[in-house]
């Protein structure tokens, strides 16, 4: 039997031997997989993965950089691979935006300076608009200030960058920092098991926080399940991709739009208005139109800021005014493009989104691309073009949004106040959906407010507001603050007993923190009552009033109201902290209560 030393000491000599064929020539596979629009299925582009030959050691792309890595060649291996999905892509003819991977020090090195990338790009006929760069390192050896240097040669180059698989460690949030990237691309194990996950989802809400502000879009991977696809949309995260929306291939269907879950049906929240109410009637031409025809059509309409073009019903691209007219302003331009087809000037990755699309959604996607805001979005209904809609008449209606939501929020927790409430009350009476309305009331808090001050009873406010945030589902539930220590949950999540019950647990583990050391020994404090006597006052605890909801019980969010305070104030009738449940509400003539700790 042969020793299997010698054994690993040959497969180790022909991978090495292996390896220098393929950078040498070439030999490395090229598949692409579709990143879309969450919220519509819309096509962004393809992220180009390079595989090794078939049936060979190398042909697992981690075993193929590992490799690369111990030889000390991994630079030499990117730029055969960046070469290579170049071409393909422009072999293809692919639409949308082309995502190449690339290690940070490849581009700091002698083998791929920016320069070189940019001829690169031109000789495959690639526009570098087209092209987001991913970083799929964490730490350039060379450092974050030259990395930025060279990130910003390519930027001046017209090129997007993307930092990969955030999530794995630090340094890529320092390169977040540092780098300022266009996109940020969330690791898949983040995304995973999310909608099971209260950790992932808080994790995740914080990234979309940090890249709103950041003026990143944040790309989910791995995205599998629909469930997943659901806690992505809620969140906020703009675009996607995983085997839920396509499999990487190696020639990916060609068309802009998948086929994705729906969002889940009878979330709870107000009605947003949604993009049919942005509707602008704006003409097109066909796609069998001339360049000379678009620019006749602005010339003659000063206040037409863009024209889709259609194949059939359908929108296929866009030309935006400013480009047809500065084309035709250069020399000779005008009679070389003339009796070209008009696709010659048209954008072929226009943001097309559905009429029923919500602003918000609409404003997260068109947020992802500048050029979105400036050239406006193509409107359909079944994919049938219904007109245009502008980046300004969205910016407005966001901004009446703001103001509204400003308006009706209570100032110290930020939560929706009474008006927002009793709209969404009416709004799940309207719809003939049964739900829980949860009225939650701390007990012994005016006492605590007295004996500590305003500020620390602002303090138990806000920390009751977040366990109330952190216990419900967010695409199911819905937190308002009526004022004061009353807030009310409008619960669909089919275990909201056991979430309310978390709050209560949650709230008896967190709130002797904002007591001190003799009061929390002595589970509560003495002071004078309103009569002036000494009396004890024990640990400030919480009671919820549970009220079931089902259709045609109830006439009008005023009766609601009514019932859930006759619940809240049995609950407040218990000692401690407590869940009381209206059952009698439901068609029975329990009453009970159900104490934190059974």
């Amino acid at each position: 039997m042969q020793d299997p030393l010698v054994l690993g000491a040959a497969a180790a000599g022909d991978a090495a031997e292996l390896l220098d064929a393929i950078i040498r020539d070439g030999l490395v596979q090229v598949v692409f997989q579709p990143i879309v629009y969450l919220a519509t299925g819309g096509l962004v582009g393809y992220e180009a993965l390079v595989r090794g030959p078939s049936d060979s050691l190398l042909y697992s792309p981690v075993a193929l950089f590992e490799q690369a890595a111990q030889r000390g060649v991994l630079a030499q291996l990117d730029r055969v691979c960046i070469a290579a999905v170049l071409r393909e892509f422009a072999r293809q003819q692919l639409p949308g935006t082309l995502f190449v991977n690339v290690i940070p020090d490849t581009l700091l090195g002698e083998h791929l300076p920016a320069a070189e990338l940019l001829a690169m790009l031109a000789a495959a006929g690639v526009a570098p608009a087209r092209v987001v760069l991913e970083l799929t390192e964490t730490r350039p050896h060379a450092g974050y200030r030259a990395l930025c240097q060279v990130a910003a040669a390519l930027r001046a180059g017209g090129l997007r960058l993307a930092l990969d698989d955030l999530g794995e460690g630090f340094s890529n949030l320092r390169l977040w920092s540092e780098l300022r990237p266009d996109l940020v691309k969330l690791d898949k194990y983040f995304v995973q098991q999310i909608h099971q996950d209260g950790l992932k989802l808080q994790f995740v809400r914080s990234l979309v926080d940090m890249a709103r502000a950041a003026g990143a879009v944040l790309v989910a991977e791995g995205i599998e399940q629909p469930e997943e696809l659901a806690v992505l949309r809620e969140l906020g995260v703009v675009m996607g991709q995983g085997y839920l929306v396509a499999r990487p291939v190696a020639q990916p269907p060609r068309h802009g739009n998948y086929l994705l879950p729906l969002p889940t049906a009878g979330k709870v929240g107000r009605q947003l208005p949604v993009a049919r109410e942005l509707l602008l009637d704006t003409p097109f031409l066909s796609d069998q139109s001339r360049c000379d025809e678009a620019y006749r059509l602005f010339a003659d309409n000063p206040a037409l800021f863009a024209v889709p073009v259609l194949r059939g019903q359908r929108p296929l691209a866009l030309l935006s005014r400013h480009r047809v007219l500065e084309t035709f302003a250069k020399p000779f331009n005008r009679e070389l493009l003339a009796k070209k087809p008009c696709l010659a000037l048209a954008d072929m990755s226009p943001l097309v989104v559905a009429a029923d699309t919500d602003i918000q959604t609409l404003s997260a996607l068109a947020a992802a691309d500048r050029r979105h805001l400036v050239n406006g979005f193509i409107i359909v209904e079944d994919g049938a073009y219904l007109g245009m809609g502008t980046g300004h008449e969205l910016m407005r209606v966001i901004s009446e949004m703001q103001l509204a939501a400003a308006r009706y929020a209570n100032p110290l927790t930020g939560l929706p106040g009474n008006v927002p409430i009793s709209d969404e009350v009416a709004r799940l009476l309207a719809g003939g959906q049964p739900f829980v309305v949860a009225y939650v009331d701390l007990d012994h808090f005016k006492p605590f407010n007295d004996h500590y001050g305003y500020g620390a009873g602002d303090d138990m406010i806000r920390l009751l507001g977040a366990i109330l945030e952190a216990a419900v589902d967010p695409l199911l539930d819905f937190v308002g603050h009526i004022g004061g220590d009353d807030f009310v949950v409008l619960l669909q999540s089919c275990n909201w007993q056991q979430r309310l019950r978390q709050v209560l647990q949650q709230f008896d583990l967190s709130v002797p923190t904002l007591f001190l050391p003799p009061d929390r020994a002595a589970g509560g404090f003495e002071m004078a009552d309103r009569d002036g006597r000494l009396r004890f006052f024990p640990l400030t605890s919480v009671s919820i009033g549970v009220l079931p909801v089902r259709p045609g019980c109830y006439a009008s969010h005023y009766q609601v109201a009514s019932a859930a305070t006759s619940a809240k104030k049995s609950a407040k009738k218990q000692g401690g902290s407590v869940l009381f449940i209206d059952t009698a509400a439901i068609g029975t003539t329990l009453v009970h209560a159900v104490p934190v700790f059974e």
